[in-house]
């Protein structure tokens, strides 16, 4: 009987890295569609979001069950109440790249994003899908300082979002208003997107020691108020 349990915790974990496996290849599509105003690539990825969903819901469903049934308590329990919060935020990460997505569908044949402004773009979605693929090594390893350092990749996409506006406020922006609402919105979505990627990791850090990131020092890095 034990071993059929700790079956169930690891698969709730293989679960949790499938869906960021999912979501990172989503991001990247997206990023592609977007930039190449391909729509067929655009549709793939709207229609796939559902399977990320279905995976979060059946991830959902067994681990209520092994709730109710085995009533965890103490490393266990936050194994399963940690792997639920992660999901959650895998799942709004794929609902992001399908947000993506739908704005190339919306502009298609055209692309959203200038010409001036793709390399941008591409480097943010390059970014989100090496954010995610770092959460998902970080869910398989439990590595802490692995995880700690998804804060600092995340202040990169960060320069990015404020470089995007640092265009659109420019006195030269000549693309209009529609335009610049798409490249806001388009920054909008990686930057929540590598939140969400750091939201995992941290998780993670709570899941292996039992603290919150903000509790826990960087190597090399100063606690924020000391």
């Amino acid at each position: 009987m034990r071993d059929a349990y700790h079956e169930e915790l690891d698969s709730i974990g293989d679960s949790l890295v499938e869906m960021a496996r999912l979501v990172g290849s989503a991001i990247g599509r997206a990023t592609t569609a977007i930039l190449d105003a391909d729509l067929n690539l655009a549709e793939s990825v709207i229609a796939g979001d559902q399977k990320i969903d279905d995976l979060q819901h059946d991830l959902e469903a067994r681990a209520i069950a092994l709730l109710a049934r085995q009533q965890p308590v103490a490393t266990d329990l936050r194994i399963v109440v940690t792997s639920l919060r992660m999901s959650a935020d895998l799942e709004r990460s794929g609902d992001l790249a399908k947000h993506v997505a739908k704005q190339a569908r919306l502009r298609y044949p055209e692309s959203p994003v200038p010409r001036d402004l793709h390399a941008t773009l591409l480097e943010m979605g390059q970014l989100a899908q090496r954010l995610m693929a770092k959460a998902a090594e970080v869910i398989i390893t439990k590595d802490v300082d692995l995880a700690l350092q998804l804060e600092t990749d995340d202040d990169e996409m960060d320069l990015l979002h404020r470089t995007l506006f640092q265009h659109l406020m420019d006195d030269r922006w000549k693309h209009g208003v529609e335009t610049a609402v798409d490249v806001t919105l388009l920054g909008r979505y990686y930057e929540r997107f590598a939140d969400h990627a750091v939201s995992v990791a941290n998780r993670v850090v709570y899941l292996v020691t039992g603290e919150h990131v903000d509790g826990i020092q960087t190597p090399g890095v100063p606690v924020e108020g000391v």
